[in-house]
């Protein structure tokens, strides 16, 4: 009987151990991604040299907090984003990982957005310039370290926005990795300063969070503190150290990251819809179109029908432009449905292809409107923004026509070229400028024939500029009485010194001085 019961247990505890490491595994297999061996080796790479990645890592944040504190637009923008394009090269080199053709487009393209930040004032373009600079950024180490010759944008959009978000997961992997390197390649004195620094490096921000609450708990405590650091600043020290830890976390998380090749390469053909559901969807929607197309053209563009009764053709004319630009933004996302979503059917691609052609009429009937509408009301941001996406929308559509013929054509890649490029020129083009211009150019004083409303007269609107309309607006100063130009643009330019040098606030402060000469 003990005999029996003795091999029931152990053939209980047998079964609970196998279906034990079954779920360890089974976990584990769930909770890791897929990695291939070559790439496993990589972040083993980046563990065996902590030494030169993480102080490599740890001196380009320091120089990111030194180029961007208070410093949105300083010369040391140009300096951070040409010192990251030599890190992500530094880190390539390191990992014996090769460069792809087509990688000077990426770089190149960063370059000028940091070199436009650095020559404008403007805010908008400002942040517009950095966002692009890091979707850049990312789009360039997936192209690098993956096989994204298939990938479409929604597969691009959802891999820029796992690496983001897998950044998160990955806050522990530097002291892992360090911990790691400290027991396996450095002996044991070395180890134990590494482990020092590893605890002064924790111990900083710590220290400023419970000096922040005991300064703010005991009104003596604090007037004692503020005697010893007279000299610092607290609100320095936590920015400059936020910058210094939130650029060193990131760029080592993202680096991890894209090492363990956690993302899949395949792009899964998901064009499994049923076309006869699409086909009616799309007739529909495309003889509408037609229609209005054909009102546009005989209304719009060739103005010879009667509109309805109280309409002039100029407020006919004016109206509309936003909702045409959606119905645009619309149509874009629809024919992309069509062909990434559902299988090929060549009535399908016909009856897309007269959208997209419907689409052209639409835009240009949206361009036509809005360049009406300044006419009446004048140049803003926003129309500004409005007739540049018209220009991103019709070259973008021109893509698409060839893609629904022609599956191997490239779109994402044309399409991110196309918005680039649009940009830069969007961007060098110093909106704030011209906006001064054309409307200054609308005044009683020197009216232009392509305005057809009333004068000119918001001149509040000029002093909520950027000093790259200076050059318009104090040549003007003197003939508009009521507002204080010159007084704006000073604050604006404010204290220029050598880190926060920028072209155009230097340009503004060098006309000011004329001025008062």
């Amino acid at each position: 009987m003990m005999n029996e019961e003795m091999q029931k247990e152990s053939l209980q505890e047998n079964i609970h151990g196998i279906n034990s490491r079954k779920n360890v595994q089974s976990a584990q297999e769930w909770a890791q991604p897929v990695r291939s061996q070559n790439n496993t080796l990589y972040h083993t790479k980046v563990k065996e040299n902590f030494h030169v990645f993480g102080v490599a890592t740890f001196l380009f944040a320091c120089l990111y907090a030194f180029c961007m504190y208070r410093n949105p637009s300083g010369i040391t923008y140009v300096i951070f984003v040409a010192v990251g394009i030599f890190y992500i090269n530094f880190c390539l080199k390191k990992l014996e990982i090769e460069a792809k053709k087509g990688k000077k487009f990426y770089t190149v393209s960063m370059i000028l957005l940091a070199v436009s930040t650095f020559c404008t004032d403007d805010g908008r373009i400002i942040f517009f310039n950095k966002v692009g600079v890091f979707l850049l950024t990312i789009s360039m180490l997936l192209w690098i370290f993956y096989n994204t010759e298939n990938w479409n944008l929604g597969k691009f959009l959802h891999s820029i926005g796992d690496t983001c978000l897998g950044v998160f997961g990955e806050i522990g992997t530097p002291f892992a990795d360090a911990t790691w390197y400290c027991r396996n390649k450095l002996d044991k004195k070395n180890s134990k300063y590494l482990y020092a620094l590893m605890g002064l490096v924790a111990a900083i921000p710590l220290f400023v969070i419970v000096l922040l609450l005991l300064t703010s708990a005991d009104i003596v405590f604090k007037n004692m503190a503020d005697n010893v650091l007279s000299g610092f600043k607290f609100s320095n020290i936590i920015h400059t150290v936020w910058l210094v830890c939130f650029m060193f976390f990131a760029c080592y998380g993202i680096l991890v990251l894209l090492c363990r090749h956690y993302i899949k390469e395949e792009v899964e053909d998901k064009r499994k819809g049923e076309p006869l559901i699409a086909i009616p969807i799309a007739t529909v929607l495309s003889l509408l179109y037609i229609v209005f197309s054909g009102v546009q053209i005989l209304y719009l563009f060739m103005g010879n029908m009667e509109l309805p009764a109280g309409y002039t053709y100029a407020e006919y004319a004016r109206e509309g432009f936003f909702q045409l630009l959606a119905v645009g933004v619309l149509n874009l996302v629809l024919v992309l449905v069509g062909l990434c979503y559902f299988r090929p059917n060549k009535v399908l691609k016909v009856i897309l292809t007269v959208m997209s052609a419907c689409t052209f009429v639409m835009l240009a009937s949206s361009a036509m409107r809005m360049i009406i509408y300044i006419q009446y009301y004048y140049l803003t941001f926003l129309r500004i923004l409005v007739l540049w996406s018209l220009v991103v929308l019709f070259l973008i559509f021109t893509g698409v026509i060839i893609f629904i013929f022609k599956e191997e054509f490239p779109l994402f890649r044309y399409s991110m070229v196309v918005v680039t490029v649009l940009y830069l020129g969007l961007s060098f083009g110093h909106p704030d400028y011209w906006i001064a211009k054309v409307n200054l150019a609308g005044s009683e004083e020197n009216r232009s024939e392509f305005f057809k409303g009333s004068a000119y007269h918001d001149f509040a609107l000029l002093n909520e500029l950027s000093t790259d309309a200076a050059p318009v607006v104090l040549e003007w100063a003197e003939d508009i009485h009521g507002y204080r130009y010159e007084e704006h643009i000073a604050e604006r330019v404010g204290e220029i010194t050598l880190r926060n040098f920028n072209v155009s606030r230097a340009e503004a402060d060098l006309l000011l001085v004329r001025m008062n000469k």
